[in-house]
């Protein structure tokens, strides 16, 4: 049976900060124009922000651009950053504080705001309807389609209501085809249908791989007399540097006697027993950390990855008939630990873009302009001052890394006369288990430190059990016959829901995918061994469904 389908001049996936703002900028230059311009979001999420987690320190630079008078708009940014904190964690004991003049410009928050992300796309929503685009929640686009000429057409949303073998159970529902003159693409790092578009038109060719780190966050509920509103603390070294891998925790003092708190672990460390979420919760354990959370109420729990490869894996955004954007691309700053503005940027300037090709009558595919729109922003600079953080730090390891980072960040400014590259991709990382040091993790407390089912359940993760499951083995056999003699099978550490498990029945071991404890990080999709896993889509509705991360 044929799908019912929708037209719109622009159809865009994702409704994070790089979809909103594109739709919101789309809309007002439309307005400014006069010119009829139909657009419509569709989100995978049950609600704009279910699935957004992000620290999240947000810089206004964008936002003051796409909305000039948010301050007065009841915005959700209500705390300023008031105080900055750097660790070195020396040991599971130690820590030495760097003084200010030791951090790097770009890492310096004055001026910006701590805030929930999942609540400031909860309100840019709100402003993009307000402007008159179609907001659809609850929809996963699940598949691109493609004109005759090879060019994108649109999307197409997931049927509703399949079994656990693809046919249809009482109320399904097919999906429908949503076509549009330009189809943005804004799922988020490692976006299922931007995976899909970089191998079918070879965006990636002559870019380095894209890296990635797993952001692990909680908000717990403290003391009031430890609680200083505005406070930011980041820090690196233990517990990730004990087996030689990097990454940073962050602690962000929110409004409400909140903190936000997290770890994020690059995703090239070589250690298969490695657990992201158990070194989350060693780190909650370091004397710097505890005392605030002592006592204190543990209210939410989620996970996600981030591209942090900056300008060399950042792969050609336009194609035929559309453009990726935001961190389906990769355009984070990871020297600032920040993607929220520099995708909120590539959003306003994917909706210029398409204004100036529409007004000029350009063939629908022709979006050629935006690479050259990007490199000439503020965006482009950034990316350009910042494109040795990836290769500093996988090439020299957390201390020296640094120490190179602030060289070329306070000294050259980000203008070093050479470009680090750094070829290998995250999943080629590991060591063989044979040739790697077992790690023995401590039982959670139930107080600071806390098990995955626990943790998943404070995310309100949700999936229909039975429907196809959306977490893919491209061959069954691979988890046991070579990833667990081989790499003692590290999905079942590296993923922080408890999804993959390795079971013994009496029969030898057997690898289970609990895919209804999914929150979406794609963690597996990247650092897979075999790259054997492949995240798709499941149907609308199913995932976290996270309150204020």
């Amino acid at each position: 049976m044929e799908r019912e389908s929708m037209e719109f001049d622009v159809v865009i996936v994702g409704a994070g900060p790089a979809g909103l703002s594109a739709a919101i900028k789309l809309r007002q230059l439309a307005a400014e124009s006069d010119t009829e311009m139909s657009v419509c979001v569709v989100e995978k999420g049950s609600e704009v922000g279910a699935h957004i987690l992000s620290g999240a320190v947000f810089e206004t630079s964008a936002l003051d651009e796409l909305l000039p008078e948010w301050k007065d708009m009841e915005s959700p940014l209500t705390t300023s950053v008031t105080e900055d904190v750097f660790y070195f964690y020396t040991s599971d004991k130690g820590a030495v504080k760097l003084p200010s003049f030791l951090l790097p410009p770009p890492v310096h928050n004055h001026g910006n705001y701590i805030v929930s992300m999942g609540n400031v796309c909860r309100w840019l929503a709100e402003q993009a309807e307000n402007l008159g685009v179609e907001v659809y929640p609850g929809f996963a686009a699940a598949e691109v389609l493609f004109h005759e000429d090879g060019s994108v057409k649109g999307i197409a949303t997931g049927d509703m209501g399949l079994n656990v073998d693809g046919e249809p159970k009482d109320g399904h529902e097919q999906g429908m085809e949503l076509h549009a003159r330009y189809t943005l693409f804004a799922e988020g790092c490692r976006g299922h249908l931007g995976k899909e578009l970089i191998t079918h038109f070879g965006l990636d060719e002559g870019k380095d791989p894209q890296h990635y780190g797993i952001g692990i966050k909680e908000v717990w509920q403290i003391d009031p007399e430890l609680h200083e509103e505005g406070k930011v603390i980041h820090g690196i070294g233990w517990p990730l540097s004990d087996s030689g891998s990097s990454g940073g925790a962050f602690m962000y003092h929110a409004e409400n006697n909140e903190v936000y708190i997290g770890l994020i672990t690059d995703l090239n460390y070589s250690n298969p027993y490695l657990s992201p979420f158990e070194e989350f919760q060693r780190w909650k354990t370091h004397p710097k950390t505890k005392p605030y959370l002592e006592g204190a109420t543990r209210l939410a729990y989620g996970a996600r990855a981030l591209a942090k490869g900056g300008l060399n894996s950042l792969p050609k955004m336009s194609f035929p008939g559309g453009l990726l954007i935001g961190c389906d691309a990769g355009t984070l700053n990871a020297v600032k630990i920040k993607g929220n503005h520099t995708a909120m940027k590539s959003g306003i300037l994917a909706a210029e873009e398409i204004m100036t090709a529409m007004a000029t009558e350009a063939p629908a595919s022709d979006l050629t302009g935006f690479e050259s729109r990007v490199s000439q922003s503020w965006l482009g600079k950034e990316l350009k001052s910042t494109r040795n953080f990836a290769g500093y730090m996988h090439t020299f390891g957390a201390f020296l890394g640094a120490a190179a980072v602030w060289v070329d960040q306070t000294i050259m400014r980000g203008n070093m006369p050479f470009t680090l590259r750094d070829k290998k991709p995250d999943h080629a990382c590991l060591k063989p288990a044979a040739e790697s040091k077992p790690i023995d993790y401590p039982k959670p407390d139930n107080v600071v430190t806390f098990d995955r089912l626990s943790s998943v359940f404070l995310s309100n993760t949700n999936h229909e059990e039975d429907q196809p499951c959306h977490l893919q083995l491209v061959d069954s056999s691979i988890p046991i016959q070579v990833n667990l003699p081989t790499y003692a099978e590290p999905a079942q550490r590296y993923c922080p829901a408890g999804v993959y498990e390795v079971l013994d029945d009496g029969d030898g071991p057997r690898f289970q995918i609990n895919a209804q404890n999914c929150v979406h990080c794609k963690t597996c999709d990247i650092k897979d061994p075999s790259q054997n896993i492949r995240w798709v889509a499941p149907e609308g509705f199913g995932g976290p469904n996270y309150p204020n991360m």
